[in-house]
């Protein structure tokens, strides 16, 4: 078993969201554990994805000081003051496209609350809007994702390091908050701050960043998505405990988490996690170095505790990623349920009477029509779908399509609203909306054009 000198430095890290609307108590039991531990504390909340960024800024077009995170208040209130009182820093990309928006919301929340104003650095330069004219995004040909050309675009993000961050620690604050960053920089860069790590020791940047791609997720290496019945179980998921990195200066780390949660943290979990959006385990690519997980060693020392050692990492890619988002038209959908004798047949007759009434009505656009259940999550056709030879059940009919026009989305899902009365019998249950859709790409930026414009603001 391997014995850490007692002397060493630790730094701990722990995850309370691995999503936009994770769960908003997740942190809690977090905080109270560090409540009782020496040494350096942090507790990251990555709350950030391509779409979630592009509706944060339509929302940041509508309301300037909106389009940080939606969910802000309820991750930052029930552990601001603790955090605060305990030296627990917090790192967050709840900034999304209004970083400095999300500082002043936390500063309220601490005027709210009647407690200590903290100290906050606010990580710019994600938006390459701000420096890049459009014709030159539109030009740059596509890693990832739709063509980009002959698009109104709606927002441009660069994916930034962990450097950054770590500058702003530097500066002695409470919370860092940043926009678009890569994941693993939430943990990666307190990692740089608290060990003064250089951009060439690239075997612990590796090691910290595989750290972050564990975290980052939330309860992914916990158990949480591990889970499957009967297959692999794990205990009181209702109550999973969310991820803490044990960081030793060494580069060696275990992700565990916190007594007596649920959740199961073992060789299992951890690899699951290790390879989720991983294309080549050799080469994980983000902007501060290229990691490598293949010589990885994980070991069980204790339960729910996993040794992590070996990461190894090669020199930093010469261009950064970026996505970009385009408008793309309108997404209507419609549901109406049928259900008791011949439920079936009379689902089947009312997609036919929408198909036939969209065709009748000349709508142009990109349609689906669907009986939920077995067969319309894999697109299977109606012969292999489990409930072909039940006809007396409960089945619930789903349109979707995509228009340019809103007014041909409206009128789209007012055809199967119009079932109630125009289709078959005993329709109930109906729900439409209509939602503005984006559509998203990569790029690759040259990355000398990106770091110039990184700063960072006290609030």
């Amino acid at each position: 078993m391997f014995n850490y000198n007692r002397m060493s430095k630790k730094v701990y890290i722990g995850c309370g969201a691995g999503f936009a609307g994770d769960r908003y108590d997740a942190s809690i039991p977090i905080v109270n554990e560090f409540k009782n531990i020496k040494g350096p504390k942090y507790l990251m909340f990555e709350v950030l994805a391509e779409r979630t960024l592009a509706i944060a800024q339509q929302f940041r077009i509508q309301d300037k000081s909106k389009g940080y995170s939606p969910y802000l208040d309820f991750y930052i209130e029930p552990i601001l003051e603790d955090c605060l009182n305990h030296n627990i820093k917090i790192i967050s990309n709840l900034g999304a496209a209004n970083p400095i928006g999300a500082a002043k919301r936390i500063i309220e929340i601490a005027n709210d609350k009647k407690i200590n104003k903290p100290k906050i650095a606010v990580v710019l330069g994600d938006d390459i809007l701000n420096y890049m004219s459009k014709h030159d995004i539109l030009n740059s040909p596509t890693m990832e994702g739709l063509d980009i050309k002959n698009t109104q675009i709606t927002a441009a993000n660069v994916y930034l390091g962990a450097f950054p961050i770590a500058d702003a620690l530097d500066k002695d604050v409470d919370i860092v908050i940043v926009g678009r960053s890569v994941d693993s920089a939430l943990a990666l860069g307190p990692l740089i701050h608290e060990f003064k790590w250089k951009p060439d020791q690239l075997n612990m940047l590796s090691s910290g960043t595989i750290c972050g791609h564990l975290l980052e997720c939330g309860a992914q290496v916990t158990g949480a998505y591990f889970a499957d019945p009967g297959y692999k179980d794990v205990p009181d998921l209702y109550n999973v405990g969310f991820p803490i990195a044990e960081f030793n200066e060494n580069g060696e780390f275990y992700i565990t988490k916190p007594k007596n949660t649920g959740g199961i943290v073992n060789k299992a979990t951890v690899t699951e996690q290790l390879l989720y959006e991983t294309h080549n385990p050799n080469q994980y690519i983000v902007p501060d170095v290229i990691a490598d997980m293949s010589q990885l060693n994980l070991i069980e020392e204790e339960e729910n505790k996993v040794l992590v050692k070996g990461g190894r990492g090669h020199k930093k890619p010469s261009h950064l990623k970026a996505t970009i988002c385009s408008e793309s038209g309108y997404m209507g959908e419609a549901e109406m349920s049928y259900a008791g004798p011949n439920a079936l047949h009379r689902a089947k007759l009312a997609i036919e009477v929408i198909e036939k009434r969209v065709q009748k009505i000349g709508l142009q656009g990109k349609t689906r029509f669907e009986i939920i259940g077995a067969g319309s999550v894999h697109f299977s056709s109606e012969e292999e779908t489990s409930y072909e030879n039940n006809f007396d059940g409960d089945y619930r009919i789903r349109s979707a399509g995509f228009f340019e026009k809103k007014e041909d989305a409206e009128k789209f899902v007012a055809e199967t609203y119009s079932l109630y009365c125009s289709g078959p019998s005993a329709g109930g249950g109906a729900r439409t909306s209509i939602t503005a859709e984006s559509s998203t790409a990569s790029i690759l930026i040259d990355r000398k054009i990106i770091d110039p414009q990184v700063k960072i603001e006290i609030i």
